[in-house]
This record gives C-alpha cells, sequence and structure tokens, in this order.
C-alpha cells in the first residue's frame, strides 16, 4: 500500500469478539504500518462490512475465511483488497469446560473456517468466530471447541490439543479509492 493512504485508516472493523486472529491481525496492520487507528469487533465479517461509514475505514478478513469470494465480489464497486499480509495466527486448539480425563467429547463448537480440526467422530456445531466458539464452550453449547489459545484461556478452558499456530494471510478492504495499483 502506497505510505500516502496509511494515515487515511482510522478504524479497522473485523470479526470478534476479543481474542479473534482476526482482532490480532487488524492491531498488528496498524502497529506495522504506525498507523493510529481503532479496531472495532463485529459479530460477522459481513457485519463489519455493512458498519464501513466513510473512505478512513476499513474490513480486515482472512484467506481462510469460507466467504471471502462473497466479500469481494458482492461489494464490488464499494469494496478492493488494499492490502495483504502473513502473520501466524493464535496457537488453535481444541479445548473444553471439563478437564475431566477420558471424558467423552460429543460436540464442538467452531468456525467454518478450522472446521477439520473438529476430531471425526464429534458433531460439529458452527460458532460466527474462533472466540465466539470458545464462549459458546463455556456457556455449555458444545463440549469442546476449536479456538484460539488466546480465546481458551479467557474463557479458562482446558486445551486437549494444541494444532500450534497457522501461517495466515490477512486482507484489508477499503474504498476503491484507496487502491494503489
Amino acid at each position: 500500500m502506497d505510505p500516502q493512504y496509511l494515515g487515511t485508516i482510522s478504524r479497522i472493523h473485523t470479526l470478534g469478539p476479543e481474542g479473534s486472529n482476526l482482532e490480532a491481525a487488524a492491531r498488528r496492520w496498524l502497529s506495522d504500518h504506525q498507523v493510529t487507528g481503532r479496531v472495532e469487533l463485529h459479530s460477522s465479517v459481513e457485519r463489519a462490512v455493512q458498519a464501513l461509514e466513510d473512505a478512513s475505514q476499513a474490513v480486515m478478513a482472512c484467506a481462510a475465511y469460507p466467504a471471502l469470494h462473497d466479500l469481494v465480489f458482492s461489494n464490488l464497486g464499494e469494496l478492493t483488497i488494499i492490502d495483504t499480509f502473513l502473520m501466524p495466527t493464535h496457537s488453535m486448539v481444541l479445548a473444553r469446560t471439563d478437564a475431566t480425563e477420558g471424558a467423552v467429547i460429543s460436540t464442538c463448537a467452531a468456525h467454518p473456517a478450522p472446521r477439520a480440526l473438529v476430531p471425526g467422530a464429534v458433531r460439529w456445531i458452527s460458532s460466527s468466530s474462533n472466540s465466539q466458539a470458545a464462549a459458546d464452550c463455556a456457556a455449555g453449547l458444545a463440549d469442546s471447541c476449536i479456538t484460539t489459545q488466546a480465546a481458551a484461556d479467557r474463557f479458562g478452558l482446558t486445551t486437549l490439543i494444541d494444532h500450534g499456530p497457522v501461517d495466515m494471510a490477512f486482507t484489508l478492504h477499503a474504498h476503491p479509492s484507496l487502491r494503489t495499483c
């Protein structure tokens, strides 16, 4: 991204709740580009797009987001990818509330992106984000969850399997007037 546009982004909208990989990516982008701005968290990337008020705001998404193509093509003329970068996610874990060794896991809350990490014999329950999966598990909506270690810690969950961080491409979407290529 052309440095002249860096200071024009004052707010990045992205997926929450607190502790999401996208929140970390948005904060990292602001820090790496020495931009003073704030991050606003939403229940979906689509709601983040709807919250945009002007060309000084952007949306952070990631390459693993299953509906990234919809985000791009349903917003042609209004949004374009203005920057991309690589960053490892928080460590991705299978976690649960019940720390009893050998306790049976029958359900697992997870965002659709890391759904492949849900153990094979376990029923998947869709959550709106990795952080929300931890909240859903802590609330008893599932026996376990695929989440970030940060979210598991925040909700007092016990980690059963640590898959480690995942190298991820993150995309920043803003008004086409900020495009530099």
